[in-house]
């Protein structure tokens, strides 16, 4: 009877180191398998790497998605730059088509500014018949929005220059007319009071008027035309009373869905094909983000077997190191990307539903990585800068452009041009230039060059590291090349313990490249 016993309990006693091994070995082979690439788990289980398609579609059509946008985007910046030239050529008498530092014309005597005064009023009366372009006066309620023309002068003062004599009252008065495009006959006789100007009080000169136009080229791109009202600031300056009068002409251009419009052919068909696309974009996006939601739950669960497993047969918690090693920072970041990616095409969406020897031996796979890293990086400021900050500056107008024009700040060229060139009548657009520029330099000179130049040194003290000793594997790593030899240790270690003892959590093994951890 009590050999019955015995026998009893050892084959219950090995039944039990049996489940103990078998649960040890399916542990084991999970851990293997999830820190393997897509390819080795194509090789290793026939799998199809469903998730890393799905990036790579996602690549292409983003990229389409971005081709696409900028080129439309780049015929309205043409088409505003194009409207200023106009707009300078038909009110500027004698403009050469070339500004002069900040401003358009200069003029230097008394005639001429009453010349190129009455040339704006004139070229606005007339402007019907002389524009070549589908430009017409802006209307409020059925009735022309009038032409306002205002002088700002000192208020009372006189000035003896030959005496060194002056008495000036600094308070400025501002005096301002009217005129509706209508009335040609009879309003410079009417207003002949206004147009005495005493220069030696007079500040400057502001005409501002309203003009309508349609963007009739976006037709040929299958895009419907947008309606535009252009805001045109005519200012005749004199601030210096140097003799010279700065004359300026700026305008702002405020686009919306034209209210009555019938186009023909295929415009409207292709927008809905393009709609189409942004949607298939958008469920690309959705996919991606479900499939890495669904490897990072399935990362922390794996990590529970793993954590339990191992405070239960050795009495030791998992070291942080290795703790990090199951979560994919790319994971989050594809999430985060895709989440943006989604708000944006739905915002693209609404906008056209108008209707990135030995010791180079080494360190190349990863200057490789980390140029295709922050080549992504690069190009996602190309892109954003292209998009954005095109209609507002003449270096972001091309997408070429803007390469070369982000690689020169890069190597520190250009700086000053850069920043003082960016019109800045729009607070928005000017935060957010100068928000883009500091952190593209500070990102790029601090930082992107400074870590690839980190990478080329790294891998040659690495090297020279390998031939005098090798590093300890963690815990993780021993575990996956059944080494049951775990030392004893604490679960914390003191900051001193741990930059002179060398832990297990920040020692790694290059030489065995097959079971490094992929992350």
């Amino acid at each position: 009877m009590e050999m019955l016993v015995r026998y009893l309990d050892r084959r219950e006693s090995s039944s039990s180191i049996t489940q103990s091994v078998i649960k040890e070995e399916v542990l084991r082979d999970d851990l293997k398998y999830y820190f393997m690439s897509p390819c080795e788990k194509y090789r290793a289980r026939g799998q199809v790497p469903w998730k890393l398609g799905v990036q790579i579609l996602k690549i292409v059509m983003i990229t389409t998605q971005l081709i696409l946008f900028g080129l439309n985007n780049q015929l309205v910046v043409s088409y505003k730059e194009e409207n200023v030239m106009a707009f300078k050529n038909l009110f500027l008498k004698g403009y050469s088509g070339v500004d002069e530092d900040d401003y358009s014309v200069a003029v230097y005597t008394q005639q001429d500014v009453y010349d190129r005064l009455f040339y704006v009023l004139d070229q606005y009366d007339h402007l019907g018949h002389l524009s070549v372009g589908p430009i017409s006066y802006a209307e409020d309620n059925g009735k022309p929005v009038p032409l306002i023309m205002c002088k700002e002068y000192y208020k009372r003062g006189s000035v003896k220059p030959s005496d060194e004599a002056y008495d000036i009252e600094a308070q400025l008065e501002t005096v301002c007319m009217s005129k509706d495009p209508a009335s040609v006959h009879g309003w410079r006789t009417e207003n002949s009071s206004f147009f005495d100007l005493e220069f030696y009080r007079l500040v400057d000169i502001k005409i501002t008027f309203q003009l309508k136009g349609i963007n009739l080229q976006t037709v040929r791109s299958h895009e419907l035309p947008d309606c535009y009202t252009f805001f045109v600031t005519i200012t005749f300056d004199n601030q210096c009373h140097s003799g010279k009068v700065k004359i300026f002409l700026e305008i702002d251009a405020l686009s919306s869905p034209c209210k009555n419009w019938k186009i023909s052919g295929t415009a409207q068909k292709n927008t809905h094909y393009l709609l189409f696309f942004d949607g298939f974009v958008i469920l690309v996006c959705l996919t991606s983000a479900v499939l890495c939601t669904r490897s990072i739950v399935l990362a922390v669960r794996l990590l529970q077997r793993f954590s339990r497993f191992f405070y239960d047969n050795y009495k030791r918690n998992v070291c942080k190191s290795d703790k990090k090693e199951f979560l994919n920072g790319w994971y989050v970041l594809v999430i985060v990307s895709d989440t943006l990616t989604i708000v944006g095409s739905i915002l693209k969406m609404e906008i056209q539903a108008k209707v990135l020897i030995l010791t180079m031996k080494a360190a190349f796979p990863k200057v490789l990585r980390f140029c295709c890293c922050a080549g992504m990086i690069y190009l996602g400021y190309t892109f954003c800068g292209w998009i954005v900050l095109g209609p507002y500056h003449e270096k972001f107008e091309g997408l070429s452009r803007v390469a070369e024009c982000l690689f020169s700040l890069v190597n520190g060229d250009d700086m000053f041009t850069t920043f003082a060139q960016l019109k800045d009548r729009n607070t928005l657009v000017w935060v957010f230039s100068r928000v883009y520029l500091y952190s593209f330099i500070s990102l790029f000179i601090y930082m992107v060059l400074s870590l690839f130049i980190a990478i080329i040194t790294d891998a040659y003290e690495t090297i020279k590291n390998y031939q005098k000793n090798g590093f300890p594997l963690t815990d993780l790593q021993k575990f996956l090349k059944e080494d049951k030899d775990f030392p004893p240790g604490e679960d914390t270690e003191t900051d001193s313990q741990m930059r002179y003892s060398s832990p297990c959590c920040c020692r790694r093994v290059p030489r065995d490249d097959d079971i490094t951890l992929i992350s």
